[in-house]
């Protein structure tokens, strides 16, 4: 078995349009949460988000190129050339791109396109839609256009498992360098689903919040949407190390699980089956975890939930472990908020700095760790789990450890 090293992020989120600019947001728990500016809002009963602010496509993107691309290609890419940019890598040169997987996690995909494309049929009653609607609102499209931008002709595919699509595709990137199927990989995750149908849908499930995220703190009233992407290079070790790269993180490992239970509602033991696996996998003991870069979505359920199930993985040590939430600032950016949370595990790694949990007010008795409220501490961080646990009971948690 290989060792798979990060050589190469990018970020564009509510926080920040680039990964160095959003890990400085979190660092300073400065929050992304504010009133929805890009959408109408007078059908919404909840009226915030994590909006990516300020941004103008066409700053990224010729006007031919735009016409293909979706909002959650867009984000893709801009995340993707920071990250390509950082490694140093061509994969046009020397057959790379033959050795490279690109696998994108979206719990959505093209919704953009595929709401301006129903408002039309539905609304003004227009028999065409457009004819690149398809191409644009594929749930495989960021993916796609990532590989055709840098030239990776490995294995290129989506995952969508919701929340946890984001993980899933990193573990599945870090599954292929390190059994030599790949040497390279660019994956993460992306999402812009700020819209009015979704949320709308997401108000109808009652676990929205309409002030701000407060995760594991007493006045938590939900979760708040967010948008945006993280995507990085994975490189095999060894690789990484003859070429003098700059190693951000090592990818120790992953763990999964399905609870097979209620389609919503959180399951104890279905994240601690994951957590439990991400030790496993990457040979790390509890007492090996620093800092676990909590799902913490702010919900009633979720939190308490996730605490409990961080407590019977690491028994003692629980109470050892710095938790935060960084869904309290950038949202919670559904399939991309695994590759956005990524930043904040890489930064905490390499700057020794723990993003805090903000907007925390009162501790609720039922969650009964550190959260880091509200201020960011300064630690020697070893080694970190992220957790992501989505609807329909899909979990997936990464384990990353400091680089040699």
């Amino acid at each position: 078995m290989r060792r798979v090293v990060i050589t190469g992020m990018g970020a564009i989120n509510a926080l920040g349009h680039d990964s160095a600019s959003s890990w400085q947001a979190m660092r300073e728990a400065r929050s992304g949460i504010g009133p929805i500016a890009n959408i109408p809002t007078d059908l919404l009963n909840v009226k915030i988000a994590a909006e990516v602010r300020g941004y103008d496509p066409l700053a990224h993107f010729d006007a031919k190129r735009i016409i293909l691309l979706d909002r959650v290609s867009q984000f893709a890419l801009i995340a993707a050339r920071e990250a390509v940019v950082q490694s140093g890598l061509d994969f046009r040169v020397d057959d790379l791109g033959e050795r490279t997987a690109c696998i994108v996690g979206t719990g959505i995909g093209g919704e953009n396109t595929h709401n301006e494309q129903s408002r039309r049929f539905y609304a003004e009653n227009n028999p065409r839609v457009h004819p690149l609607t398809i191409v644009r609102l594929m749930a495989n499209a960021p993916a796609c256009q990532i590989t055709m931008e840098f030239g990776l002709t490995g294995p290129s595919f989506a995952v969508v498992s919701a929340c946890a699509s984001a993980n899933h595709a990193m573990a599945q990137a870090f599954e292929m360098v390190r059994s030599g199927k790949v040497d390279f990989a660019v994956t993460g995750g992306s999402e812009a689903c700020v819209t009015v149908p979704t949320v709308k849908a997401w108000e109808a499930v009652r676990v929205t919040a309409d002030d701000t995220c407060r995760p594991f703190c007493k006045q938590r009233r939900g979760m708040v949407l967010g948008e945006g992407a993280g995507i990085f290079v994975f490189e095999e070790y060894e690789h990484a190390r003859r070429r003098g790269a700059n190693i951000l993180a090592e990818f120790a490992g992953a763990g999964m699980s399905a609870d097979a239970g209620d389609i919503v509602l959180p399951s104890e033991a279905g994240a601690a089956r994951a957590l439990a696996a991400a030790l496993k996998d990457s040979r790390l003991s509890p007492g090996d975890i620093d800092y676990i870069n909590a799902h913490g979505t702010g919900t009633p359920a979720n939190d308490p939930t996730e605490s409990r199930a961080i407590r019977r993985v690491f028994g003692a040590h629980a109470d050892k472990l710095a938790v935060s939430s960084t869904k309290s600032m950038h949202g919670h950016a559904l399939g991309a908020a695994g590759a956005i949370e990524l930043v904040a595990v890489i930064g905490a790694l390499r700057d020794g700095i723990i993003p805090p949990t903000a907007n925390f007010l009162d501790p609720d008795p039922e969650c009964d760790l550190d959260y880091v409220p509200n201020v960011a501490r300064e630690k020697n961080v070893r080694a970190v789990l992220s957790n992501s646990f989505a609807f329909g009971g899909l979990n997936a948690v990464i384990a990353l450890r400091q680089a040699d």
